[in-house]
């Protein structure tokens, strides 16, 4: 007797764990041997049987496990809107392509606007701003948090200041106290990139509930993955309206992909000077471009999601790990740490060679990775050093003084939960043998 749908979806589940078990069960770490790497995937058996799962759907645009994965990445922030998108940079370019909506009326951005951020950072935070004809204001951040300095923060705020857009750095949550007030004086928009810091906290709240609008990223690297992937968040009903909408080639029907005048609007609306009642699926109200994801990213994000408690537990004991470790060289770098009233799910853990340490950044990672062990440099340094920022138009307040040290002098290693004891202990045993190096 043939098997039905529902019979081989679950045979089908099975064959999966099997290859698991054989393909990917048990990794062997042989110190010295094996590369201690600074992210990469961690995953089991689920995130292949859901991955599997979608794919004999073949509906390869977004669908059943993209509706569970916004539904529930939205209840997890408590707010009102999730929507998955096929990158955390495109996440950027969404939420603050937003803001330039119609819908916003008087409070839209326009060209020639001032955006606060840092150099210190990401390049795809910047970018959706220059992409957009605004002007970037870079202003300086501390050494230690690598976040924003309030003092400068302050000093920044102009007569053409209309929003700020920062990243939490590495997980790291900077001052919300701060921020949100000058964002209430001085009626900014406020756009949270937690690319980095998913599950990271400040006052007890969940970082990306403080913002107008929120983004988060699902690149390999981050907290939870699905390869690529992303999400904007928000819990204002015109954001959201311009955000779906941008999504979604700036279309302004809102009907599912496969549906047909669910909006009920289909051949009946005015829309400009078009024909009454022409197609609504091809009314453009935004400028917009196909930034959705599929089925198959969204069903591993749901069970990635699952775990999301887990990884951020493992996260900051590897933080802690890293600090018992560096503490006998605190003479030689400056340490990470959290301002009051932060609960950071660190992505990473940040170190700054200091000046006077007897040796330089560049000698000491290359010590690092002759012995397997991986670093990485604090992102693009300083943004303004980079060839495709030398020409922009830019307000710059201060001398950037650390975030050129940043560029010449930090870098970090990983925390993330695939990254076990034994491999930070033989991480250390490694920086052990390069002090020992050093003339006395």
């Amino acid at each position: 007797m043939s098997k039905n749908e529902k019979e081989l979806r679950a045979e089908i589940a099975g064959l999966v764990k099997d290859f698991y078990d054989v393909k990917f069960k048990d990794e062997f770490y042989i110190p010295g041997e094996t590369p201690v790497r600074y992210a990469g995937r961690v995953f089991d058996e689920t995130e292949l049987q859901a991955l599997v799962d979608s794919s004999l759907d073949f509906w390869l645009t977004s669908g059943r496990y993209t509706d569970e994965f916004e539904s529930e990445f939205a209840d997890l922030f408590d707010l009102e809107y999730a929507f998955l998108t096929n990158s955390g940079s495109s996440a950027n370019l969404l939420a603050f392509s937003a803001l330039t909506s119609p819908l916003l009326g008087d409070r839209k951005l326009k060209p020639g606007d001032e955006v606060i951020s840092v150099a210190a950072g990401f390049p795809t935070t910047v970018n959706p701003i220059i992409q957009h004809g605004m002007v970037p204001v870079f202003v300086d951040v501390e050494l230690g948090t690598y976040n924003i300095d309030p003092r400068e923060l302050k000093k920044a705020i102009g007569p053409k200041t209309r929003a700020i857009f920062l990243a939490h750095t590495l997980g790291n949550p900077y001052n919300l106290d701060v921020i949100q007030e000058l964002v209430e004086e001085y009626n900014l928009w406020f756009i949270e990139d937690c690319c980095d810091a998913l599950g990271s906290k400040y006052n007890g709240k969940m970082l990306g509930t403080f913002g107008h609008i929120t983004t988060c990223s699902f690149y390999p690297a981050h907290h939870i993955t699905m390869g690529e992937g992303g999400a904007v968040l928000t819990d204002d009903d015109d954001l959201a309206r311009a955000v779906r909408s941008i999504r979604d080639w700036g279309r302004d029907c809102y009907c599912a992909g496969g549906e047909n005048n669910t909006c009920g609007k289909r051949f009946s609306g005015q829309y400009g000077t078009l024909p009454k009642g022409y197609d609504h699926k091809y009314v453009y109200s935004h400028i917009g471009y196909n930034l959705k994801a599929t089925d198959m990213q969204a069903a591993i994000g749901v069970e990635q999601l699952k775990k999301l408690d887990g990884f951020i537990e493992r996260r900051k004991e590897n933080f802690r790990l890293w600090t018992e470790g560096f503490k006998k060289w605190e003479d030689k770098f400056i340490l990470p740490y959290a301002i009051e009233g932060s609960d950071p799910a660190w992505f990473a853990y940040p170190v700054t060679v200091k000046e006077d340490a007897g040796f330089t950044r560049t000698e000491f990672t290359d010590f690092l990775s002759q012995n397997l062990v991986e670093t990485r440099n604090l992102f693009g340094g300083n943004l303004l050093r980079q060839p495709a920022y030398f020409d922009i138009e830019k307000r710059v307040v201060g001398d950037l003084k650390v975030t050129d040290l940043i560029m010449h002098q930090t870098f970090f290693l990983g925390t993330f939960p695939g990254l076990t004891r034994d491999k930070i202990i033989f991480s250390l045993s490694v920086i052990e043998k390069f002090m020992e190096r050093l003339p006395l």
